[in-house]
């Protein structure tokens, strides 16, 4: 199948007082149209930046040094701001962390979301209204004629996230980014949440790009899984594969570090934590912290992302 967005050697550095730091390695990634593609790992892998890199969203001090982010055949780092803000939102929606900052307090959530679709669609504000009528009732929002007229704080943090992800629907959205989308949500929350993702993938052929840390979740969701350390990819592959038969250290202290059904086996923890950006590491950058390690070699040499299975690749001097 056609890939809807191809991320291509992105370098990412942030501009400190004296000198500049890289905070994402030759990011190479591709999305395919109507699949689920998860990136994981602890905070501070670029994770986030990446995501950020694709919406032109970046914090003022960041900046990318070379590369290229391909949706749909053109070079989105070539578009001007103009550019960017008609492609945010209609093309391209963001599914932030936290609901409770994205929706403003002072207004309704009916005028919030016909605002939203005004924006974006040559559309008059009856057609507006109704469409965003429909887009709540697609998301679920129970009695959704009477909370139409609701503020935010009449909602609770898991019916936010909902009419959140009703604005990307609003807009026809191809390429949904979701960043941790159900943090701060109850395991009951969480799993409705995702399951609406989850519709809205098969329902629409939407590309999903799903961040997160918690591989339980991203486990029973995903297509493919992108592991990010220390700005690094270090490992691809289809779910399946990957949960099976993790190939690189980190991947597997990860998947480890999962909550075992037995109560008598201990839970296993990662030693150590992620480098800052201003830390410099030689050689393969999780191998102070991996178990693995073999001095001489794994502190020596930097790794680079090979294929090691069919579909799957990983970026270990080890395996």
């Amino acid at each position: 199948m056609a890939n809807l967005l191809e991320i291509k050697n992105l370098n990412l550095f942030f501009r400190g007082e004296d000198e500049n730091y890289q905070a994402l390695y030759d990011i190479n990634l591709c999305f395919e149209k109507g699949k689920i593609h998860s990136i994981v790992g602890e905070s501070g892998c670029g994770k986030t930046m990446t995501a950020m890199s694709v919406m032109g969203l970046l914090p003022k001090t960041a900046f990318i040094k070379s590369g290229e982010i391909i949706f749909k055949g053109e070079n989105l780092l070539d578009y001007k701001e103009k550019q960017m803000r008609e492609l945010r939102g209609n093309k391209i929606a963001l599914i932030p962390q936290d609901p409770m900052t994205s929706l403003n307090p002072l207004y309704t959530i009916g005028n919030q979301l016909i605002e939203s679709i005004k924006a974006h669609s040559k559309v008059s504000d009856r057609q507006a209204m109704r469409k965003a009528r429909e887009v709540m009732d697609l998301v679920k929002i129970p009695e959704a004629e009477k909370k139409f007229n609701f503020y935010p704080h009449e909602f609770s943090g898991g019916m936010k996230q909902r009419i959140i992800i009703a604005m990307a629907l609003a807009c026809n959205a191809e390429l949904i980014i979701a960043d941790e989308p159900t943090t701060a949500l109850d395991v009951t929350i969480q799993k409705q949440i995702m399951d609406l993702i989850l519709n809205i993938k098969q329902e629409f052929d939407t590309t999903v790009l799903l961040i997160s840390h918690d591989l339980a979740l991203v486990s029973n969701y995903t297509d493919t899984v992108t592991v990010m350390y220390a700005g690094h990819i270090v490992e691809q592959a289809n779910a399946d594969e990957f949960f099976k038969n993790p190939k690189h250290p980190y991947s597997i202290a990860l998947l480890n570090s999962l909550p075992s059904n037995n109560p008598a086996q201990k839970l296993k923890t990662i030693a150590g934590a992620p480098p800052s950006i201003q830390e410099e590491i030689s050689g393969c950058k999780f191998h102070p912290r991996c178990e693995f390690c073999e001095i001489g070699c794994c502190d020596i040499k930097n790794p680079v992302l090979e294929q090691k299975a069919p579909n799957h690749c990983s970026a270990c001097l080890r395996f």
